[in-house]
């Protein structure tokens, strides 16, 4: 396994951690995945049937993690019902020892709590699309989570992220990863191959325990 961009959308994209909705999981050989529902995909109406296939996929031997879930405060639906959702997700990755992909709008302190409250607080969760500011990012950090970033970052929560907690993405902007990389190594001033390999480095030793 080797993967660089441990978070996208992009079906064809290989070194990557792609994320799929399961109901239209179709695993491509040499590639490797996450599942999940994302909150802005109809959550409210989500059934046992959809449920079971998600825990299905999820043991997918190119399934490497759960996700992309969690919670939006601006789009998603009725927020109760995100957090009972992400929480379920929390349980199957719990369950088989994958890593969560987190999706995070304005509810850290929600997505911790959902945590929290499942019983599962040292459960590894990456925060995809890191955008917060530096605060946000030390309440993510000192709860052990993961800060994936991307085309848009905050400088200030970038560098405040320990080297071994920091992972890169495209999710679904038109650049490639190692436009990301670039970007990245110019904010913490270091070079591209050291981002990189920092990077494929934390995510191999994520996705592979």
């Amino acid at each position: 396994m080797d993967i660089l961009d441990c978070h996208t959308h992009r079906l064809d994209a290989t070194a990557a951690l792609i994320s799929v909705d399961p109901r239209h999981f179709d695993p491509r050989p040499g590639r490797w995945y996450s599942v999940g529902f994302h909150p802005w995909d109809g959550v409210d109406t989500l059934t046992d049937e959809d449920f079971t296939l998600l825990e299905r996929c999820a043991q997918h031997p190119q399934v490497l993690a759960i996700g992309e879930t969690g919670m939006d405060r601006l789009r998603g639906g009725d927020i109760n019902t995100q957090a009972e959702v992400f929480i379920r997700h929390l349980q199957l990755s719990h369950d088989l020892g994958k890593p969560v992909v987190v999706h995070n709008v304005r509810c850290t302190q929600e997505i911790l709590a959902a945590r929290h409250q499942a019983g599962l607080t040292t459960l590894p969760l990456i925060i995809h699309g890191m955008r917060g500011n530096e605060h946000i990012a030390r309440l993510l950090l000192d709860a052990g989570c993961y800060l994936s970033f991307g085309f848009r970052f905050n400088p200030e929560a970038l560098l405040s992220t320990p080297l071994d907690r920091l992972l890169i993405e495209t999710d679904d902007a038109p650049v490639t990863i190692q436009e990301i990389a670039d970007a990245i190594a110019t904010a913490l001033q270091m070079s591209s191959e050291d981002i990189i390999k920092t990077a494929a480095g934390n995510t191999q030793r994520l996705l592979m325990k």
